[in-house]
C-alpha cells in the first residue's frame, strides 16, 4: 500500500468531484448532453486508477504476472495521454472551437493517433527498473507517451496565450494555474520517472476545470441572471404590445453578427469573449427606457406627432440612466458600461443624424453600432401596432440602403453576408 497512497488520495478527490458534478448536472439539466469535461473526468478517474494499480504491480513482479503488469501499464499510458489530449481539445473548445478533422484540423489529431499505435505495438518491450523510491517502467512506449504528452501540453499553452482574449477575464488565472501545475509535474516526472506523481497532475486538471469552468451551480446562477434580465426586458417590452420576441430575435442577431466579425478578424482586439458575452447580456435591455414612455404613445396605432416622437426619443437617454441606477453597483463594471452604451446609443446613426447625442461614425460605441442593425432589421420585419411586417427581402434591402448612412458599412456588409443565419434565427424565434 505504501506505493499507491498518493493515488488513493487523488482517487477519493476525483470521485467526490464526480459525485458533485453529476449530481448537480442531473438536478439542473434533466437531459444531460455529454461534454468534453464528462470525458475528461471519466478518463481522469481511469488514469489515476491504473496509476495506482501499476504502482503496485511494478513493485511486486514476483506475485504479478508479466502480462497483467504489461496490460495495466498500457492502460495507464494510454489514459494519461488521452487525458492530456482531451485537455487540449477542451482548451480549443473554450477559445476558438474544436477544428473539424479535415486538412489542418486532422493534423491536431495525428500525434495522438500515432501515440496510441506506438504505445500498443511496443508494450512487450517495456522494461522495469529498480529505483530508490519505487520501481518504474521505461521503454519506447513510455518515452512516446511522455513526448506526446509534452506536445499536447505545449499546444494547450499555445492555445491559451494565442486566444487569451477569447477567455473570460476572471477565468484566465485559474486556467494558467492548472496548466502550470500540469507542466511542472509532467516535467518532474520525466526527469525523475520513479517519482510516480502523474496522479497529482491529473487531479489538479480536473479540480481546476471543475471549479473554474464547469461547476453546474455557478453555471445555473449565470443562467438565472440571464433569465432575470430577459424577464425584466420582456415586461418593459409588453408595454408596446410585444411578447418578448423582439428582444429574443435582436439578441440572436447581435450574437451572430459579433461572432462573425470576430471570426473574420474584424475588431479582434475588441471582440473578446468577455465583450461578446457582455454584449449578448446587454442586448435585451436596449429598449429598457421605454418604461418611461406613456402607453398612449407606445401603443398609438397611427403616426406619431412631432411632440410624441420627441417624447419617444427620450427612451434612449432614459434607458442609459436606468441602467446606471439599477446595475451601477455590480462588480462587473464592463457589463454595466456596455448595457448603458447599448441602451443610450443604439439609435445613433453612422452619418451623425441619430439621437440622443448626434454621435457619428466610430464615436458611436461598437456595441451600439451592432445593436442598431439588429434593432432596425427586427423592427421592420415584424408587425407593429402602426404597420404590417415587411417581407424579409425588403428588410435586408433596408439594411443595405442604410449602409454608410444609418449603419457602419462594414457591419452592414457582414450582416448581409450571414443572411441565411439571420433568417434561420428569425424563423426559429417566431416558431417557438
Amino acid at each position: 500500500m505504501q506505493y499507491y497512497k498518493l493515488q488513493m488520495g487523488c482517487m477519493m478527490i476525483l470521485l467526490y468531484i464526480a459525485f458533485l458534478y453529476w449530481k448537480e448536472r442531473g438536478k439542473y439539466h434533466k437531459k444531460h448532453k455529454l461534454r468534453i469535461f464528462d470525458y475528461l473526468l471519466v478518463v481522469g478517474i481511469i488514469s489515476v486508477l491504473f496509476d495506482g494499480i501499476t504502482a503496485h504491480t511494478v513493485n511486486h513482479p514476483d506475485v504479478v504476472a508479466p502480462m497483467v503488469n504489461m496490460i495495466c501499464h498500457m492502460f495507464f499510458l494510454l489514459s494519461l495521454d488521452t487525458l492530456i489530449f482531451l485537455l487540449f481539445l477542451y482548451m480549443r473548445a473554450i477559445t476558438e472551437g474544436i477544428p473539424k478533422p479535415k486538412k489542418y484540423g486532422m493534423l491536431l489529431y495525428i500525434p495522438y493517433i500515432l501515440n496510441v499505435l506506438v504505445v500498443v505495438v511496443f508494450m512487450p518491450q517495456l522494461k522495469y527498473h529498480e529505483g530508490e523510491i519505487s520501481n518504474y517502467s521505461m521503454g519506447i512506449s513510455a518515452y512516446t507517451c511522455f513526448i506526446m504528452a509534452g506536445v499536447y501540453i505545449l499546444l494547450s499553452w499555445v492555445t491559451f496565450f494565442k486566444r487569451w482574449k477569447y477567455i473570460e477575464r476572471h477565468k484566465r488565472f485559474g486556467i494558467f494555474t492548472y496548466l502550470a501545475v500540469l507542466f511542472c509535474v509532467t516535467t518532474f516526472q520525466m526527469i525523475h520517472p520513479q517519482a510516480l506523481l502523474s496522479s497529482i497532475a491529473v487531479t489538479t486538471i480536473i479540480i481546476g476545470v471543475y471549479i473554474n469552468q464547469e461547476n453546474p451551480v455557478i453555471e445555473e446562477l449565470s443562467r438565472y441572471h440571464k433569465e432575470m434580465v430577459m424577464g425584466f426586458a420582456t415586461l418593459v417590452e409588453n408595454k408596446d404590445g410585444s411578447t418578448g420576441g423582439h428582444i429574443k430575435r435582436t439578441s440572436l442577431y447581435v450574437k451572430l453578427l459579433a461572432e462573425e466579425l470576430r471570426h473574420r478578424g474584424f475588431y479582434k482586439d475588441v471582440l473578446t469573449k468577455d465583450y461578446i458575452n457582455n454584449l449578448c447580456r446587454s442586448a435585451p435591455m436596449h429598449d429598457i427606457g421605454k418604461v418611461s414612455v406613456p402607453d398612449v404613445i407606445l401603443q398609438k396605432p397611427g403616426k406619431l406627432t412631432d411632440e410624441e416622437f420627441e417624447a419617444m426619443k427620450q427612451h434612449a437617454a432614459k434607458g442609459g440612466e436606468i441602467i446606471r441606477e439599477t446595475f451601477g453597483h455590480l462588480e462587473n463594471k464592463e457589463f454595466t458600461q456596455m448595457a448603458y452604451e447599448v441602451s443610450r446609443y443604439h439609435h445613433e446613426k453612422w452619418n451623425g443624424k441619430g439621437y440622443p447625442d448626434g454621435l457619428k461614425r466610430k464615436e458611436i460605441p461598437l456595441c451600439a453600432r451592432i445593436m442598431a442593425i439588429a434593432d432596425v432589421f427586427d423592427a421592420v420585419s415584424m408587425k407593429r401596432c402602426y404597420r404590417e411586417a415587411l417581407p424579409l427581402d425588403k428588410c435586408f434591402e433596408i439594411i443595405q440602403e442604410g449602409s454608410g448612412q444609418d449603419f457602419e458599412p462594414l457591419l452592414a456588409e457582414v450582416f448581409l453576408d450571414i443572411r441565411d443565419k439571420v433568417e434561420a434565427a428569425h424563423h426559429e424565434v417566431n416558431n417557438l
